[in-house]
């Protein structure tokens, strides 16, 4: 008996209706089967005969909060919706956290526009279940739009709600996702659970997907702490200063192999040398180093870089590039020279025309278009700083 109740055990959850035929009293497995019946789409369940089967088992288990779910559920696909929402309630009683009655609960919140209720809902499945976004997602729409749905998503994530990250990545996939998403972070803008560099990043980056610059653009400027706007400009923090947060139109370092890349002030640098110091480690350097997104109306424009550099080869050429983004094409480029120098001035002229180019990168970096051996980068580049003013056309 007892290896037979063990053997039942072990396969309840794969097989449960071998599980069942060891050990009849199994009420795991039986609620494993009739789910699995309730949700197979290619038979038509016998609802008549899951509900005696569940009845049968609650007299037994009479404070199991799932087999009042589950046949509140088997009610709701008779029709029978008051009867079922009362079984869900009662669920609800003997376990806040049941998984199905929860989610019929939010359900019929959001049907009755009681939204307030259904965050509060929400907040509680997401916390006991958090792989259960996906079944709340498209409810977001519904419950964003309306004021008090609104205020009560902004009162959850202010509170530090688990889910405020997949709440905004979420968001950032949909145009209106995106709108939603960016009201939530201004909302949140001063607050004691201000916007996270990460949800700012997320929802910029959806923007940019979206090709919705001028938003984009927006947000980021929106976001900047006051320390931040000091390092405002046409190119963001163009002195290197450590303090890189991950944002589009902030400062992103790519990790690779051959160099390394470090920010430092001038009062923590080697020699006093303050601003973004490239050392390139005596092997092959392939594409990107760092790069950041600007956003330049047309016109007229000067690129400078201050530099300074140490025993600097530079086997195929070193250099920074604007390029726009949509359409894609280079606007400029300017080579960075080899060898050793302090502090030198280098520029160049470039204009930005008429046409739509309402995005542009900023890259640093190399012409290697293979990693041969016969090409290796050796020496130190410091970049002091480096800027675009506009000039006159």
């Amino acid at each position: 008996m007892a290896s037979s109740i063990g053997l039942s055990r072990f396969l309840e959850t794969e097989t449960p209706a071998l599980s069942l035929a060891l050990d009849p009293f199994n009420v795991d497995a039986l609620i494993a089967e009739i789910t699995s019946d309730l949700n197979d789409t290619k038979n038509a369940s016998d609802l008549d005969s899951s509900l005696d089967r569940a009845r049968g088992a609650l007299a037994f288990n009479l404070a199991d909060a799932r087999l009042y779910s589950l046949i509140g559920e088997i009610k709701y696909r008779q029709g029978e919706k008051d009867g079922a929402y009362a079984l869900f309630d009662q669920a609800r009683k003997l376990s806040k956290t049941e998984i199905h009655a929860l989610q019929r609960s939010i359900t019929r919140a959001v049907e009755t526009a009681d939204l307030s209720k259904a965050v509060g809902e929400i907040d509680i499945l997401l916390r006991r279940w958090p792989d259960q976004f996906s079944a709340v997602a498209d409810a977001l729409p519904a419950i964003l739009s309306d004021p008090d749905g609104y205020q009560a998503v902004l009162t959850a994530i202010r509170a530090e709600a688990p889910w405020r990250a997949r709440l905004f990545a979420t968001l950032s996939k949909t145009p209106e996702g995106l709108d939603f998403a960016n009201r939530l972070l201004l909302d949140l803008l001063g607050s004691t659970a201000p916007p996270k560099p990460s949800e700012l990043s997320t929802v910029i980056s959806g923007y940019i997907l979206q090709k919705k610059y001028e938003p984009a653009y927006r947000l980021f400027l929106f976001s900047l702490s006051d320390q931040e706007r000091k390092l405002g400009g046409y190119i963001f923090n163009g002195t290197f200063e450590p303090l890189a947060s991950g944002r589009p139109f902030d400062w992103q370092l790519r990790d690779q192999s051959g160099l390394e890349v470090t920010f430092a002030t001038s009062q923590h640098a080697v020699e006093g040398e303050g601003g973004a110091t490239v050392r390139f480690l005596n092997t092959p350097v392939k594409g990107i180093a760092l790069e950041q997104y600007v956003a330049l109306p047309p016109g007229s424009y000067k690129i400078s870089l201050t530099a300074s550099a140490r025993n600097l080869k530079l086997p195929k050429d070193l250099f920074w590039s604007i390029r726009c983004v949509d359409p894609a094409g280079e606007i400029a480029r300017f080579n960075i020279p080899e060898g050793t120098y302090n502090r030198q001035k280098l520029s160049r002229d470039f204009s930005v025309g008429p046409a739509a180019c309402p995005l542009q990168l900023l890259r640093l970096q190399t012409a290697a278009i293979a990693e041969s051996w016969r090409f290796r980068y050796v020496g130190t580049l410091i970049m002091h700083q480096l800027s675009i003013e506009r000039v006159p056309s």
